[in-house]
């Protein structure tokens, strides 16, 4: 399967009349887009607006982050299953507007949404205050459920960034990425002597707005699925949750997966990337036994000498980490597991509810109970007081000179167990 990305890099956004690009410059449509949007009978009112990097400017609530991108050559469109006919992603060739982001806000859908700062200390912690932001305020119509809300917002985000992403169908990339792998069967008979990974990455997958969508399909309806890479590059998995912010993956960190792409490039020189097992996180006891217990039969029956598992959220997933863990390590398969930590605000407590002696090989990506203090900025997009009611905030939470007091749990992308973030380690 082979995939072409043909990214444009974006310098600049600007609001006009129509969609454009020109010398770096992306020009977007505001009344164009608005009018898409409320097609969606759901959807009661669409402001767009501008934030760019450095400056000071807050987004809260944040939804959903997502890339805009068109489809150029291939059977699938953008986000098959989803706002388009299904049709399998991975082939062909995506055009990708680079350093340019769709942000959705809006009134609160879940409490565990997320707050974004463009510059100040917020922004360090934060990939997407490095992005051209479109924001896109969604109010949703009086009447409709949680569920539909988020269900409204969710299409709309990605709505959005297809419709930004047409006016790249004819231009000329800066330069393209190609990512190509054969079968299996052919690329272990290529390099024999290779180790054989495969990576498992856990979905939050819980209900009550923490749901992932694979081809459209909520995934707490899925078994463990084997994905070619490139699919899930070119749009199969999709954001659909309201999970605290700083680990929710959102729809722009699947497209640009941190480990997919590392093992990718890591492919044919020092192991053999056997492929993406998507699996859910259960709620229950047999759901969990049920789904840890085929992910590792699929890693099995690949011949998988290693699994990379990636976890996302925290507290109760632990539970479903370590059983995949312990699963794969019974059967001779060596894990890797990458997870962040709930240690507490001066980081002292417990990081995970669940252990086991097989987790000796574990990457944290940062403690989501860190309190910090994000300082005023000139212009807030959305609603400032939704920090009280976000996961990482409580009454009181935003002071009276317009400071925030939050956990990084708040911070949009902080923590995330995927590595796309900004937090690491530093030897002294």
């Amino acid at each position: 399967m082979k995939l072409e990305m043909g990214n444009i890099f974006v310098k600049d956004v600007v609001l006009g009349e129509e969609n454009a690009f020109e010398e770096g410059i992306l020009t977007v449509n505001v009344q164009g887009l608005r009018d898409h949007l409320l097609e969606d009978h759901r959807i009661g009112k669409v402001n767009v607006d501008l934030a760019k990097p450095g400056e000071s400017v807050r987004i809260i609530p944040v939804k959903d982050v997502i890339e805009p991108r068109v489809k150029v050559v291939g059977e699938a469109k953008e986000f098959p299953g989803v706002t388009s006919t299904m049709a399998t992603a991975g082939k062909g060739r995506s055009h990708v507007f680079k350093n340019a982001a769709v942000v959705t806000t809006g009134s609160i859908v879940g409490f565990q949404e997320g707050v974004l700062d463009m510059s100040g200390p917020g922004a360090a912690y934060s990939p997407f205050s490095k992005t051209l932001n479109i924001i896109v305020e969604l109010e949703p119509k009086k009447g409709i459920t949680q569920h539909e809300h988020e269900e409204a917002a969710r299409l709309a985000g990605l709505k959005a960034a297809a419709y930004i992403g047409e006016c790249a169908r004819n231009l000329e990339p800066d330069e393209i990425e190609t990512f190509e792998m054969n079968s299996n069967a052919v690329e272990i008979v290529k390099y024999p002597d290779l180790p054989k990974v495969v990576y498992l990455e856990m979905l939050i997958t819980q209900g009550l707005l923490h749901d992932t969508y694979i081809y459209g399909l909520d995934a707490k309806q899925t078994l463990p699925t084997l994905l070619h890479p490139n699919e899930v590059l070119d749009g199969a998995v999709v954001s659909g949750n309201c999970v605290a912010a700083c680990d929710k993956i959102t729809t722009y960190q699947h497209l640009n997966n941190s480990v997919v792409k590392e093992l990718y490039k890591r492919h044919g020189k020092d192991l053999v990337f056997l492929g993406v097992v998507l699996t859910n996180e259960n709620i229950t006891l047999q759901g969990k036994l049920r789904s840890c217990n085929m992910a590792t039969n699929i890693a099995k029956h690949l011949g998988a000498d290693g699994v990379i598992v990636s976890e996302e959220g925290y507290g109760n997933p632990d539970s479903d980490l370590m059983l995949n863990c312990k699963l794969l390590e019974e059967e001779g398969v060596k894990t890797v597991l990458i997870t962040d930590e709930c240690a507490g605000r001066d980081g002292m407590s417990q990081s995970l509810t669940d252990a086991s002696p097989y987790a000796k090989a574990i990457i944290s990506t940062g403690n989501v109970s860190h309190l910090v203090t994000l300082p005023p900025m000139e212009k807030v997009i959305g609603n400032e007081k939704a920090i009280e009611h976000l996961a990482g905030g409580y009454s009181g939470s935003l002071l009276p000179d317009g400071s925030l007091e939050c956990e990084l749990n708040a911070i949009l992308g902080c923590t995330s167990e995927i590595g796309y973030h900004n937090v690491t380690v530093k030897e002294y």
